[in-house]
């Protein structure tokens, strides 16, 4: 993954619109820096991202990543049918798909991302039939402005935890607000791909970097301000990171690549799909 062949993941794996004269770089970025850039990054890639991607993610279904496993079939936050009348925290929202859904199902959703233009594309779809409207918050997954245990479950698709430089910290904010038994269940990126170039075609099957180099992914301007901060963290850091923030790892799910879906996504692809993973899904369980 050097600076040359390798291309960011946004929050569900599309392409990102960096100015021309941005500059693509391996170097330490902070936790302020971090969320500087991220705010300002999906503000300005938010109406480019939901009018590519929008069609395959759905006004109101809950897909964990680009080979498209639905919460539908997954169940990862458990039966459907379970879900009515549960508090649930959807971190890194974006236009609220998965947050529909869970309303769908009688849920009573939170939809937290750190872009206001991103809310403004969940206020754009509405809420239709909905029994329950998501309720939409701008915050930091890092500060999340919640009370101790407000929530039943907490989900994350692609959202904020790819892009934090102290993940521990929002695993522990997200322990705080959940109840007692709570699960939160997040998808990422999945490590391995730090080490091949991010090309769905062959030249994406090249190992071309370390996969324990944890520098981090930076985008920035010419005066060296980020613009685009993505943290690596191998298998390994995020089952301790998901141990040290206070839960149980019940499961890790990799989804293989469906024969149904033909999308290039990024760096995803059905030739990369179905020789190695694309995402990583963590289920936890709060003590």
């Amino acid at each position: 993954m050097n600076q040359e062949s390798y291309a960011p993941q946004d929050a569900h794996g599309a392409d990102g619109d960096a100015p021309d004269d941005a500059e693509a770089t391996r170097r330490d970025a902070g936790e302020a820096e971090s969320s500087r850039a991220s705010r300002g990054w999906w503000d300005r890639n938010a109406d480019e991202y939901q009018n590519e991607h929008g069609a395959f993610l759905g006004d109101d279904r809950f897909v964990w990543g680009p080979e498209g496993l639905d919460e539908a079939q997954a169940a990862l936050l458990g039966p459907a049918a379970s879900l009515k009348g549960k508090d649930v925290l959807e971190i890194g929202a974006g236009a609220a798909q998965c947050s529909r859904w869970l309303a769908a199902q009688g849920a009573r959703p939170v939809a937290l991302d750190l872009s206001h233009r991103q809310l403004q594309h969940a206020l754009r779809i509405g809420d239709g039939d909905l029994p329950v409207a998501p309720r939409l918050v701008e915050a930091d997954a890092g500060r999340l402005p919640f009370r101790d245990a407000s929530f039943d479950l907490a989900c994350s698709a692609y959202g904020a935890v790819p892009f934090v430089a102290d993940p521990v910290n929002v695993m522990r904010e997200v322990r705080r607000v959940l109840r007692p038994g709570g699960r939160w269940v997040f998808s990422v990126t999945h490590p391995i791909r730090w080490a091949f170039p991010d090309e769905p075609g062959p030249e994406g099957l090249s190992v071309a970097a370390s996969y324990f180099d944890r520098t981090p992914y930076v985008e920035q301007d010419e005066d060296g301000n980020a613009l685009y901060v993505e943290h690596h963290r191998t298998i390994g850091d995020r089952v301790r990171d998901v141990v040290a923030g206070g839960f149980r790892l019940l499961d890790l799910v990799e989804p293989e690549w469906p024969e149904w879906n033909g999308q290039e996504w990024g760096g995803w692809s059905p030739l990369r799909g179905n020789l190695i993973p694309g995402t990583a899904i963590f289920v936890c369980e709060r003590d």
